[in-house]
């Protein structure tokens, strides 16, 4: 039986995306990964600088954006539209043949639109990794092209769907590993999980998920970690490879926190 070839997902988030100088550094470091590779981003602060500028006010439940008719509008256009196309043009540039996706393109990834009980975030939707399109993806890795992935899905009722872009990534690594041998990349702006959040020397470097339960329940695991890890063990469930959460900065070297069976 021939050995699966390997495919690299690369979720980044607002603080790369944000930033000219760290974006073109990450283009390029990702544009050298070896083997196929797919980049998803998620939307930082010009969404809701764009809704600003718009009139349109940004709602909030607990914490979490709600996607109402105005927002998904304003989402659609700057995730896919301006992030996504400039984030194509740069690894263009530099000799990367990139193709920007929405979920909807291809209907690469059909999501189901979140139910309005008991919070109704409007416009949301959560992704299925058995429903998502991976011949479609294929057919592009085999051609020489590297999809680059907004954080935008449909419901394949006409209505496009604002989706966490972790989830996303999660999505197409544990949908893609029937194929390939995938490993899943989540870039942010720390080292990795750290045990002590003002110590960047405090890198947890490998982690199971008993011990990550153990680390929720002390809290060193808290916030918007959580989900990260918890799509991490999910994507490990499914088939994943390897998960590494690490500083946008080392993905070539891998230093980070690598999530272990």
């Amino acid at each position: 039986m021939n050995e699966k070839e390997t495919l690299s997902i690369v979720k980044i988030g607002g603080n790369i995306v944000d930033n000219p100088e760290a974006l073109q550094s990450f283009l390029s470091d990702f544009n050298q990964l070896s083997g196929h590779k797919i980049l998803v981003h998620g939307g930082g602060v010009m969404a809701t600088k764009m809704a600003k500028e718009l009139g349109i006010e940004t709602k909030m439940i607990e914490g979490r954006r709600v996607t109402d008719a105005d927002t998904i509008r304003t989402v659609t256009m700057v995730y896919a539209g301006w992030i996504n196309k400039s984030i194509v043009a740069a690894l263009q540039s530099i000799g990367c043949n990139a193709v920007g996706l929405s979920g909807a393109d291809g209907n690469v990834i059909p999501s189901n639109r979140r139910s309005p009980i008991p919070v109704d975030f409007g416009f949301v939707g959560d992704p299925n990794p058995d429903k998502l399109n991976a011949k479609f993806i294929t057919l592009l890795l085999e051609n020489s092209s590297t999809p680059v992935f907004c954080a935008i899905t449909h419901d394949e009722n006409g209505s496009l769907l604002n989706t966490n872009a972790d989830t996303i990534a999660y999505t197409i690594a544990a949908g893609m590993s029937h194929n390939y041998k995938t490993t899943l990349y989540y870039c942010f702006e720390k080292e990795g999980v750290l045990r002590d959040v003002d110590n960047p020397e405090s890198i947890i470097e490998k982690m199971t998920k008993e011990e990550a339960q153990t680390l929720k329940s002390e809290g060193v695991i808290a916030g918007g970690m959580i989900p990260k890890i918890d799509n991490s063990f999910k994507a490990i469930d499914d088939g994943v490879s390897e998960v590494v959460i690490l500083h946008a900065k080392n993905l070539l070297s891998k230093h980070g926190t690598v999530l272990l069976r």
